[in-house]
């Protein structure tokens, strides 16, 4: 078996120190080691888990992910549109519930099966994690290179391969919203162009945007194609969880993260740990059409949703219905003075332009141009709360 504290100090001294996971019994020891000395976020599913880190590498980390192989069918979405495209690596830690010839519960044994299948139909690396100390580190030395060459990969974690980590008691916070700020009055009903260019037009130097899948990014390349920004393709609802992990890890910048309404009624769950994780450097904004725009127009169901009051239960600080372009312009430069986790909801019309344009560079050139903007602007080890004690 491996020492797990030994085996997480290796990991420390390749750079490892921020990481996101879903409990697993075979992971255990390894994410009570991450919560004791490291910073650790815990997601509310793994496709956020991935996303998160994903979002903790842009920052200037070098991510872990951590979760039972069923979960790795959630982390799908993000593995294959997020990661891949934009070339965004992860050092991923997968258990294998379900290893063919072990019992194991039923619902374990197709993925247990499938597990390594999987893994290479996603184009991710992988390898048996050993439980000899001496050969995990010289397969943590090659996995740490696979990261730097810009592409993910996973160990499969067999039962019994971790020490016993005891937990340390957990000071639990309490995140409690300050302001909400509720529909009172009819909507203008701006269209989402015209949104983004209020938001756009009020970005520094010291911003970046994160637009959701679909139209939202297209709209924004078009207004201005700014190396500020990060243009989303796929993964739909992963865009906070992203912001939720570059705003973690580089305190030094202002994250506005814009969603839609299919985005996050697909993974409402961030909500939850956004509120809770709450970096006061992350403006949630989400435009509502009440409808699948990018896709032909099909109606979500936002219309019977109050997702002030959802967002206000989860600990955003700040939770404000949004009523007008006039309204939103003050309620961004005031956050620009007093930031807290903010949620700002405002509906808009349905529909775009015809012929919208796509962005010329590929999702990777759009991502490495921001990783430059990040860094000439931004001091990644400022605000450092709890990185790995040694």
């Amino acid at each position: 078996m491996l020492n797990t504290r030994s085996f997480g100090r290796e990991l420390q001294k390749l750079g490892f120190t921020f990481y996101s996971g879903v409990p697993c019994s075979y992971l255990k020891d390894l994410i009570n080691y991450a919560i004791n000395e490291c910073d650790y976020v815990a997601a509310a599913n793994e496709g956020d888990a991935v996303a998160i880190a994903a979002g903790a590498y842009l920052g200037g980390k070098k991510p872990v992910v951590l979760m039972q192989n069923s979960g790795l069918a959630n982390a799908v979405s993000p593995l294959v549109s997020l990661n891949y495209p934009f070339r965004l690596p992860v050092l991923g830690f997968v258990s294998l519930r379900g290893e063919p010839g072990l019992p194991d519960e039923p619902q374990h044994e197709l993925m247990g099966r499938i597990t390594t299948q999987l893994l290479e139909l996603m184009r991710v690396r992988w390898m048996y994690l050993s439980a000899d100390l001496e050969e995990a580190k010289r397969q943590m030395l090659q996995a740490s290179r696979h990261i730097d060459y810009n592409e993910p990969f996973f160990f499969i974690v067999k039962h019994g391969t971790f020490e016993t980590e005891v937990l340390n008691r957990q000071e639990l916070a309490s995140r409690r919203n300050q302001v909400k700020v509720p529909k009172d009055r009819a909507d203008q009903l701006p269209t989402r162009n015209e949104v983004l260019a209020a938001i756009n037009r009020l970005k520094d130097d010291n911003t970046v945007q994160l637009a959701t899948t679909g139209k939202t990014g297209r709209e924004l390349y078009e207004i201005e194609d700014a190396p500020h920004n990060l243009y989303m393709v796929g993964s739909l609802g992963c865009v906070s969880s992203l912001g939720l992990g570059l705003a973690l890890s580089n305190r030094d910048l202002d994250v506005v993260v814009i969603d839609g309404d299919g985005s996050l009624l697909m993974r409402m769950g961030s909500l939850a740990t956004n509120g809770y994780y709450n970096p006061p450097n992350m403006l949630h904004i989400l435009l509502d059409n009440q409808v699948h725009d990018s896709t032909g127009g099909q109606s979500t169901v936002s219309h019977n949703v109050d997702f002030v009051e959802i967002a206000a239960s989860c600990g955003y600080e700040k939770s404000i219905y949004i009523h007008s372009i006039n309204d939103l312009e003050k309620h961004i430069r005031d956050w620009k003075e007093t930031r807290g986790l903010s949620f700002f909801h405002m509906n808009i019309q349905p529909g775009s332009r015809a012929q919208l344009g796509r962005p010329k560079m590929k999702p990777h050139e759009v991502k490495e141009r921001l990783q430059l903007f990040i860094r000439s602007n931004s001091d990644t080890t400022e605000g450092e709360e709890h990185p790995c004690k040694p």
